[in-house]
């Protein structure tokens, strides 16, 4: 198919959780000779038990696994990844693992700057011939499963050259001084085999009771029409790779994400649209935007409200960039907390707190990005990154068309009243309703929130 394409890769996006997790179940199903998963957070809950169990099954088949995980969220987990790790077709690697296990607070002071370094990389590569990337980790809430939260995210699933692309990045990783095997800084369980039983029980116990779950019937129903389809789903379009390399703070380390990003969104002529999470723009980043601006770029930012935000510090290193941006002329959309995050409604979190954890761009309705990058300081100076820019006219046009009609109903949208101050704009009901204060809030939250400003953290957000 890829000799039809020259110079191309196919790409097809997974906007819904359910589809995201049927895909990876059904590579994973299908893989012949290797699995390589590259992700920051890997949780214990329904869909990382589905994941795991799915890795475990592949590697029983005698697929070569390598799991490289993030050690920033680890804590507790590491007799259960040894138990993995002793599987003859299984390896698990730590990204920067904290010397000390149990007492990690104190490698936060005494090892900052290296525990501050963090891979924010997320890709699942199968035989070296398919892979999805995007801004997805391995949890209930970025599928569509969780009860109390829910994100709403987007991953791209591709063919062509690209995969090698990322095969190459994630050798990188896989190899580089900071990616170590548990045993060399890990208490190990002094015996893998019986933690590796105790795993499969885990395992083979969380499928039996969430087989006929009305989740798992959703995913399996998804799963069995990603069977059915073939090449036909992806569009072919030119791309680029962007990722930083694994030693990002080196000063020998040149290969960054932010230099083809930059000039991706310097690039555009008539229309950038932001979707980003966490948006911490700093006095540079407002500059930027309002040169931009004053050049006839209409841009639109989308981004989490106070009440939808998972990360009240990052809104408080945000929150200060607003009328700034307003003034040049910046239009900004806030998630509202109770907005629908598609596919939902098959979990028993259908009322769940919703939270945006896309993180992508559009460019004149031309170029794409989807990736793990936050227009925030740490994803451009502290953490590594990945993400594709997709070179498709098709894609981009669907994708900004998409993302606009869902403003009405799912966002805020903040503006400049007669004196100056903010407001917020949003559809309630049937009725246009205008807020004073951050909506969907308690005066502690925005109290709470004010207090952060005066941090001294916005570097580090």
């Amino acid at each position: 198919m890829a000799d039809k394409h020259p110079g191309e890769s196919g790409f097809y996006p997974l906007s819904w959780g359910v589809d995201a997790l049927a895909a990876r179940l059904v590579l994973a199903e299908h893989a012949e000779l290797s699995i390589d998963a590259q992700y920051y957070h890997v949780t214990d809950d329904i869909v990382s038990q589905c994941f795991f169990d799915a890795l475990l099954r592949a590697a029983d088949r005698g697929v070569l696994v390598r799991l490289l995980i993030d050690d920033v969220f680890t804590k507790g987990k590491d007799c259960g990844l040894a138990g993995l790790d002793s599987h003859p077709n299984f390896s698990v690697r730590i990204f920067n693992p904290f010397a000390r296990r149990k007492a990690r607070f104190i490698d936060g002071i005494m090892d900052f700057r290296r525990v501050n370094r963090r891979m924010h990389n997320k890709s699942f590569t199968i035989d070296g011939l398919i892979t999805i990337i995007g801004g997805r980790n391995i949890g209930d809430e970025y599928y569509g499963a969780g009860e109390d939260v829910n994100f709403g995210d987007l991953d791209v699933l591709a063919i062509g050259p690209i995969v090698e692309d990322v095969s190459g990045m994630f050798e990188q990783f896989w190899n580089h001084k900071t990616a170590t095997n548990l045993s060399s800084f890990a208490r190990m369980p002094a015996d893998t085999a019986t933690e590796l039983a105790r795993i499969r029980a885990l395992l083979e116990a969380s499928r039996a009771e969430i087989r006929d779950s009305k989740y798992s019937n959703a995913v399996r129903k998804r799963f069995l029409e990603y069977l059915d389809n073939n090449e036909s789903l992806f569009t072919w379009s030119p791309y680029s790779l962007a990722a930083d390399s694994p030693g990002k703070s080196e000063a020998s380390q040149t290969v960054t994400i932010r230099k083809p990003l930059q000039e991706t969104i310097n690039g555009a002529r008539s229309e950038l649209l932001i979707i980003s999470p966490y948006f911490v723009p700093r006095k540079a980043g407002v500059l930027a935007f309002t040169k931009l601006q004053n050049r006839g770029v209409d841009i639109t930012v989308v981004t989490n409200s106070l009440a939808a935000n998972n990360q009240p510090s990052v809104h408080a290193g945000y929150a200060p960039s607003r009328q700034a941006l307003l003034k040049s002329g910046v239009k900004l959309y806030e998630v509202r907390a109770d907005a629908h995050v598609p596919g939902a409604e098959f979990a028993a979190g259908n009322s769940a707190k919703a939270t945006l954890h896309t993180k992508s761009f559009i460019v004149d309705r031309r170029e794409w990005f989807v990736g793990s990058f936050n227009f925030d300081p740490r994803s451009a100076n502290i953490n590594t990154e990945m993400g594709v820019i997709i070179r498709s006219p098709v894609l981009a046009q669907r994708a900004a068309e998409s993302f606009l009609a869902a403003l009405p109903g799912r966002t805020y949208e903040v503006v400049l009243n007669d004196k100056g101050k903010l407001e917020w704009c949003g559809i309630e009901g049937n009725k246009v309703v205008v807020h004073n204060k951050e909506p969907q809030t308690t005066w502690l939250q925005r109290f709470s929130a004010k207090l952060k400003q005066l941090l001294p953290i916005r570097g580090q957000l």
